[in-house]
């Protein structure tokens, strides 16, 4: 059994494992790079700009000498930039042991992606969709492979509406309406696809993690707001370190006794912060119907089709 207070001192040994971390550069996802290579796996660390990336890359050489990490350009919010990175992973790689959809955008006013979609759902939820499709070749041929999505305790308030998706033009949109939404999605992704992986008989499984209320980079744009930095130094002392943050999608992307469809968050009150455990969504997060809506729309507007 794994202790109550899981941390990376649990992380079997990785080498000759091969993990892509999406937004491996800075937060959460530079935490989960380290994490995984610390415990010997290869790590590519796929980042929209590869000077940044670079950079991250270095910092963990300081400590970590031997560190096996490649860094790779990867702009979810461009389509052709995800099906360039697919491409050129699957040239050089034949396996894929953990596909950690990590990337993502909080919060932000209202803009759109390279491909018009709006910009939270295209990429937090979209550009992701179209990943892991892209590479699902590599992750059908890697026994034991796992997909898990990072979301957010803002699914509880993401809703649904098929009729206006992607906030047309703007219409109905906040950005916390978007964000959740987007987080929501996650979730809604994660179940459809390992009913997907058991339809297929593919051996694999999907989960997914949330990191509570952790401190990074993801809404420094907020901090323009007056009110924000006003509330800073409360916000820092409530807020978990990332590297306590990454620890569910950590969790979820390597602990042995994990399983399909787990979703996992911190064990503290409300979730906020602490160790990880298996938690439970919203009902929502687990409706049918909109699980396959949502499918269905991801595979029109990004075409990619599952198969």
């Amino acid at each position: 059994m794994a202790p109550n207070n899981w941390t990376i001192a649990e992380i079997p040994d990785l080498t000759g494992k091969t993990v892509i971390v999406t937004g491996g550069n800075s937060g959460l996802g530079f935490e989960s790079v380290k994490a995984f290579a610390l415990k010997g796996a290869l790590v590519i660390m796929a980042c929209r700009s590869v000077t940044k990336g670079e950079e991250a890359k270095k910092q963990i050489l300081k400590f970590l000498p031997k560190a096996d990490i490649r860094v790779m350009e990867l702009d979810l919010t461009d389509l052709k930039s995800v099906r360039n990175f697919a491409f050129n992973f699957k040239r050089n790689h034949s396996k894929l042991e953990v596909l950690l959809n990590n990337a993502g955008i909080m919060m932000v006013p209202y803009s759109v992606t390279k491909d018009g979609f709006e910009s939270q759902m295209g990429t937090n939820h979209l550009g992701h969709f179209a990943l892991t499709g892209l590479l699902l070749e590599v992750i059908k041929n890697t026994p034991n492979s796992r997909v898990v999505n990072v979301s957010s305790m803002a699914h509880t308030s993401g809703e649904m509406d098929f009729n206006n998706l992607l906030f047309e033009n703007g219409k109905g949109y906040s950005s916390t309406k978007a964000y959740s939404r987007s987080k929501l999605s996650n979730l809604l992704f994660t179940y459809e696809l390992q009913r997907f992986f058991e339809k297929n008989k593919i051996n694999s499984i999907a989960l997914a993690a949330h990191p509570g209320f952790s401190s990074t980079n993801l809404a420094n744009h907020l901090i323009k707001k007056w009110y924000v930095r006003l509330l800073k130094p409360l916000i820092l002392k409530m807020a978990q370190p990332a590297s306590l943050g990454a620890l569910p999608q950590i969790r979820a992307s390597v602990d042995p006794q994990a399983k399909a469809n787990e979703f996992y968050g911190p064990d503290g009150k409300r979730q906020m912060k602490g160790y990880p455990i298996v938690v439970d969504p919203k009902p929502k997060a687990r409706d049918l119907e909109s699980a396959r809506k949502l499918w269905v729309a991801s595979e029109k507007l990004t075409s990619v089709i599952y198969s």
